[in-house]
């Protein structure tokens, strides 16, 4: 299974509901604190996408620069 940030956000989203329905302080806080490490996993994973875009861009102007010169 292939895993990218939308996912994570899914899975936030998830436990932000059910910490809105949660009638106990303790559930509450555990789907709380689930929805922030959901996030925190959503927000590493649009970081690395957005390297790995940066540096394929960077690649290819590489290999262009150099088909360039030849």
């Amino acid at each position: 299974m292939s895993v990218n940030s939308e996912y994570y956000l899914a899975r936030a989203a998830e436990c932000a509901r059910d910490a809105e329905i949660a009638t106990l302080d303790n559930v509450r806080e555990r789907a709380r604190r689930s929805e922030a490490a959901w996030l925190s996993m959503a927000h590493r994973m649009e970081r690395g996408e957005v390297m790995r875009e940066t540096l394929a861009a960077e690649k290819a102007a590489r290999v262009e620069e150099t088909v360039e010169q030849a």
